[in-house]
């Protein structure tokens, strides 16, 4: 009998999916479409809620190792004024739970280094499946195909498996665009996420750990436009020239190749992930805008939960049923929190954006962090 587990791509979820299975004997193999899995990419923030699972999984150390333990996270306008902050160390010292940024290549090359060489096929870009009685069968590009018990689909929000699935299932654009960097600090950034909200655009920037600060910069735009894709770093740096040091200096200072654009797009709340013996996680199943810093640590939750109830139910169908039923609301919770935010932190007309941050400025402490204890799924 096939028991095995097909996992369908080699990100943070399905990297995290394979570790969680490997942690608990059960039968894999990853199945990712590039040649060769690099470590590249910009930065990425991992809540409390996933570095929690990390630690299950026994890699939440050398997540640390690599990255910055950030203790703070705060929202201010232009002019470095205060708008809103959160005291992490709270939730570290009464749920044990702490924030991490880190280089997304250093993430995967410590969540690369759990995984059994053997376990990898990479160049395998899947395009179909296709259902027998008791297992599944993917085909790939090159003409070659696998059989497993199961598949977990994590290859992203433009799977192809989801849109054999659900073809109507497309990304939604958030309506502003985006430009991601990382740059050599020397402006004495430590352990603080800082996010500056202003009218011509939004940047934050957070230490990644080595000495690097990642840097992303949003701005409201149609899709896919031309001018917001050439646009140079100089031209980015003037967009942002009034906004306090050291946003100006941050863009100045990233070497123009090393700048990222792409515009920002979530996916539509889906209904179901689970479909017989195929499973969606991850940006397949739920990928969301980044106002939350919630993309990669619901897919890193997604993965421990997956492993859990496959070790519990060993018929796949049964299993996946258990987890879109336990996990579907609060991902729909997240991608439609996290939208609802972006449009707020996206106003840019002066006078809504004052009264925007005037607002945030009255709510109470403990107002922000019971809808951050929602966020991290910590119960009441």
């Amino acid at each position: 009998m096939n028991d095995k587990i097909l996992i369908l791509g080699g990100g943070i979820a399905g990297l995290t999916a394979a570790i969680a299975l490997h942690r608990k004997n059960i039968d894999f193999t990853v199945y990712e479409a590039v040649p060769e899995i690099k470590a590249i990419g910009s930065g990425i923030s991992l809540a409390g809620n996933a570095m929690k699972v990390l630690e299950q999984l026994q890699v939440a150390e050398q997540v640390k190792v690599r990255g910055q333990l950030i203790t703070s996270m705060i929202i201010q306008d232009e002019k470095g004024n205060f708008i809103s902050a959160l005291d992490t160390r709270k939730f570290t010292h009464k749920y044990g739970m702490y924030n991490v940024a880190i280089h997304r290549g250093a993430l995967h090359e410590v969540l690369l280094g759990e995984i059994p060489p053997d376990r990898i096929k990479t160049g395998k870009k899947a395009i179909s499946f296709s259902e027998k009685e008791n297992t599944v069968v993917l085909r790939f590009d090159d003409g070659t195909e696998a059989e497993g018990a199961a598949v977990i689909v994590a290859d992203g929000i433009h799977s192809a498996i989801r849109k054999q699935l659900l073809p109507d299932s497309t990304p939604r654009y958030a309506g502003y665009t985006c430009w991601r960097g990382i740059v050599e600090s020397t402006w004495g950034i430590e352990d603080q996420a800082v996010e500056t909200w202003g009218t011509t655009g939004r940047i934050g920037y957070v230490p990644i750990g080595d000495n690097k600060v990642y840097w992303f910069a949003c701005k409201n735009a149609p899709y896919q436009n031309e001018h917001m894709k050439r646009l140079s770093r100089e031209a980015l740096r003037k967009n942002f020239e009034g906004f306090a040091q050291p946003v100006p200096q941050i863009i100045e200072q990233t070497p123009e190749e090393n700048i990222i654009w792409n515009d920002i797009v979530d996916l539509k709340p889906i209904s179901r992930f689970a479909f017989n013996r195929i499973l969606l996680i991850g940006d397949a199943a739920h990928a969301t805008t980044p106002n939350l810093g919630q993309g990669a640590c619901l897919g890193i939750e997604d993965a421990a939960v997956v492993a859990d109830v496959l070790e519990q139910q060993s018929n796949p169908v049964k299993a996946f049923q258990i987890f879109e039923h336990t996990r579907l609301k609060r991902v729909q919770f997240i991608v439609n929190t996290s939208q609802r935010l972006g449009k707020v932190a996206q106003v840019q007309h002066p006078l809504l954006a004052k009264m925007r941050n005037a607002l945030f400025r009255l709510l109470p402490d403990a107002l922000n962090e019971r809808q951050l204890k929602q966020v991290l799924n910590i119960a009441s």
